[in-house]
C-alpha cells in the first residue's frame, strides 16, 4: 500500500510540475513526463544528467579575485574573506564571510550571532563549485543560528555565486596562521574544542600572502619553501612566456630558487617555485615583482618559440598536473 501511495503522490506531482511547463525528475526506466513515449534516461532525463554532470572548467570566473579563489581552494590551509552580495542581506544576519575550511568540513555555518561563514575546501556535489557554493550560502542565510548547513546538489538551473555577489566589490583574502576564526571568541575555548583547534593549528602548512603581486602564496615546508602562484593569462600563452624566460636563464627567483614547474587548478594555470629553506616571503616579495615585470614583457613579445624554448616549454607540459 506505501507503494501504492507514493505512486499516487508522484502522479499528482508530474501533472502540477507539467501544468508549470516543468519536466520532473521519475525513474530512469519509466516513461517521460512531458508525453513523448520514451523512457525518461532517453528523453528529458539526458539532458537533466548531462546538467548535473557537465564540468565547470573555470568555477570562478567573472568572480573578482577570481585567481585568489582559486588559492583558496587549492593551496591555503586557513584563511578569510568578507564577501558582499548584491542584495542586502536579509534581517539577523550581519556579515557573510568566506573561510577555507570550517570545522567538521561544514559546507557553511551560521553563528549563534547570525554571521554566515560558508566553507570552500568541499567536495563538489555536481560539476560547477560556483554553484554548490552558492546553494549552500543561501540556505545559510536563513539557517537557524548557531546551526551547520548540509552539503547537496543544487539543481541543474540554480544561482551561481556570480548571481549572488555584488561583482563590483573588491575580494581581500585574509590568511590565517591557525583556523581560530572557527570561534567568535577562540581564547576561550575548552576540552574537545580547545583540542580540536590544537591539532588543527598543527596540521596547517605555514602560508603567506605575497603584498606586492596579485595571488602568490609562500608556503614552508621541512624540506623547502615554494612560492606557488595563480595567474589568469591564458594557458598557452602563459607557458610560452615561461618558456622564454626560462631558456633566457630568468625564469628563477634568485639565488636558491628554482622554478620547477606548473599545475592547473580550476582552468587556471599556477607556477611553482621551490626555495631555500631560510627564505622567508618578505625576501621573496622583491623577486617576485621583478618576475612579474619579466613576465610581462615576454607575454607581450609573443612569436614563436626557438628550439631551445621549445624544449623548455615541453618540460613545463610533461611536469604539469591538474588539481580540478
Amino acid at each position: 500500500m506505501a507503494k501504492k501511495r507514493a505512486t499516487a503522490t508522484a502522479t499528482k506531482t508530474k501533472v502540477k510540475s507539467l501544468a508549470n511547463g516543468d519536466v520532473p525528475v521519475v525513474g530512469a526506466r519509466e516513461p517521460c513526463p512531458c508525453g513523448s513515449g520514451r523512457r525518461y534516461k532517453a528523453c528529458h532525463g539526458r539532458e537533466a544528467a548531462h546538467a548535473a554532470t557537465e564540468l565547470v572548467r573555470r568555477p570562478f570566473e567573472g568572480l573578482p579575485g577570481e585567481c585568489d579563489w582559486v588559492a583558496l581552494r587549492e593551496l591555503v590551509p586557513a584563511a578569510t574573506a568578507a564577501l558582499t552580495l548584491k542584495d542586502p542581506l536579509p534581517d539577523g544576519v550581519p556579515s557573510v564571510t568566506l573561510g577555507t575550511v570550517l570545522p567538521m568540513a561544514w559546507p557553511g555555518l551560521r553563528r549563534d550571532t547570525g554571521a554566515v561563514l560558508l566553507g570552500l575546501q568541499n567536495e563538489a556535489a555536481s560539476g560547477d563549485v560556483s554553484r554548490d557554493l552558492a546553494d549552500t550560502l543561501l540556505r545559510a542565510l536563513t539557517a537557524t543560528p548557531g546551526s551547520p548547513v548540509e552539503g547537496r546538489r543544487p539543481a541543474a538551473d540554480a544561482p551561481r555565486l556570480q548571481d549572488l555577489l555584488d561583482l563590483d566589490a573588491a575580494f581581500v583574502p585574509e590568511v590565517h596562521t591557525g583556523f581560530e576564526f572557527w570561534l567568535e571568541d577562540a581564547e576561550a575555548a575548552t576540552g574537545e574544542v580547545a583540542a580540536s583547534l590544537e591539532r588543527a593549528n598543527e596540521a596547517a602548512i605555514p602560508t603567506v600572502r605575497l603584498s606586492g603581486v596579485d595571488a602568490a602564496y609562500w608556503c614552508e615546508t621541512p624540506e623547502k619553501n615554494h612560492l606557488r602562484w595563480v595567474m589568469p593569462h591564458a594557458e598557452e600563452e602563459l607557458l610560452d612566456a615561461l618558456a622564454r624566460l626560462h631558456a633566457a636563464g630568468v625564469s628563477s627567483l634568485g639565488d636558491g630558487t628554482r622554478l620547477v614547474g606548473s599545475f592547473r587548478a580550476h582552468g587556471l594555470v599556477v607556477p611553482v617555485w621551490d626555495l631555500p629553506v631560510g627564505m622567508g616571503a618578505d625576501e621573496v616579495e622583491k623577486p617576485a615583482a621583478s618576475f612579474g615585470e619579466r613576465l610581462a614583457e615576454s607575454l607581450a613579445a609573443g612569436g614563436a618559440l626557438s628550439a631551445e624554448e621549445r624544449r623548455a616549454r615541453s618540460g613545463f607540459t610533461n611536469r604539469q598536473i591538474t588539481l580540478s
